[in-house]
């Protein structure tokens, strides 16, 4: 039985409809269809019925389905020991974080990855998605939260320090009227993110502009004066035009952590990034120019604050 239709049966298990299946793998529907009706042909009876919800599996199906996630596992168990046992400092490596971690934190690691090892080539997942490092969804990940999954090899990067921004008109709303400024958080799914809770604790009657799950797309609205967000300093203070607000406290930073399965432990080409990564991030930053603060005198904004 070929490898390539269990991996699209396993698709169309997931996606519930051929088409999802075709999307997630990056191949035709009709291909989809062929290949299953190819495994039904040689199972001599159905593995899918349709319902008004999608495909679901016939019993048969449902009875094949641990074995063919079974030979996934082989598989990919196999694909990751050979990439990890690759010896030499080239090709792809997929590499999993936030947009703006990438663009404002990763950015010099990728430069000095590739001026040490240039054919090795970095292929960045600008996802909030948690990808999944046991199917290779991404060679390593950089997130906020530990990795709760089996045989992951992690550890606590640093800590990421976060602030309030505002552009100047917003800055000055916050000392003439609170209550005017509107806010811009995350998504309801992030509502228990700390800084959300922070925000909304220091204004409680304020009304939201805009929620979204990128800190990308929160600068750009703040920048432009839609209200204040909780960002990341890194990706706010590289932005020109955008002013930390010191004068209602820090908010809470959050902890990065970094993880790559097991397998991959020998790879090369990860264990330059990851050295490289340490020793880039753990050498003192100096402070961006024109980075600006907010001070308690009333009336008006000055350059004088906390740092």
């Amino acid at each position: 039985m070929d490898w390539s239709d269990i991996r699209i049966f396993l698709a169309v298990v997931r996606g519930r409809s051929l088409g999802e299946a075709a999307r997630t793998l990056g191949v035709s529907h009709p291909t989809v269809g062929r290949r299953i009706k190819a495994l039904e042909d040689e199972a001599e009876q159905p593995l899918f019925r349709r319902t008004k919800d999608g495909l679901v599996l016939t019993d048969t199906g449902d009875a094949v389905l641990s074995l063919a996630e079974s030979m996934e596992e082989s598989a990919l168990s196999m694909e990751r020991r050979l990439a990890g046992n690759h010896g030499r400092l080239e090709g792809i490596l997929r590499i999993a974080a936030a947009d703006w971690f990438a663009a404002y934190v990763l950015a010099p690691v990728f430069m000095e990855l590739g001026r040490l090892h240039p054919a090795v080539v970095p292929e960045v997942i600008a996802s909030y998605r948690l990808l999944d490092l046991s199917r290779r969804e991404a060679d390593v990940a950089f997130r906020i939260v530990p990795f709760s999954e089996p045989d992951i090899v992690q550890r606590r990067l640093m800590t990421m320090p976060y602030g309030l921004y505002g552009s100047a008109a917003a800055v000055q709303a916050v000392i003439d009227d609170p209550q005017s400024v509107r806010l811009i958080l995350m998504n309801s799914a992030q509502a228990h993110f700390p800084d959300v809770t922070w925000l909304l604790d220091r204004f409680p009657h304020s009304k939201r502009s805009l929620t979204s799950t990128s800190r990308s797309v929160q600068a750009q609205i703040c920048l432009r004066g839609h209200g204040v967000a909780v960002l990341p300093r890194p990706l706010a203070e590289g932005m020109e035009g955008l002013r930390r607000i010191d004068l209602l406290g820090q908010p809470p930073g959050r902890d990065i952590w970094v993880g790559y399965h097991q397998d991959l432990r020998h790879m090369d080409r990860l264990r330059a990034l990851l050295e490289i990564t340490e020793r880039t991030l753990r050498e003192p930053a100096n402070p961006p120019d024109g980075q600006r603060k907010l001070s308690a005198r009333a009336g008006h904004a000055s350059d004088v604050g906390q740092t």
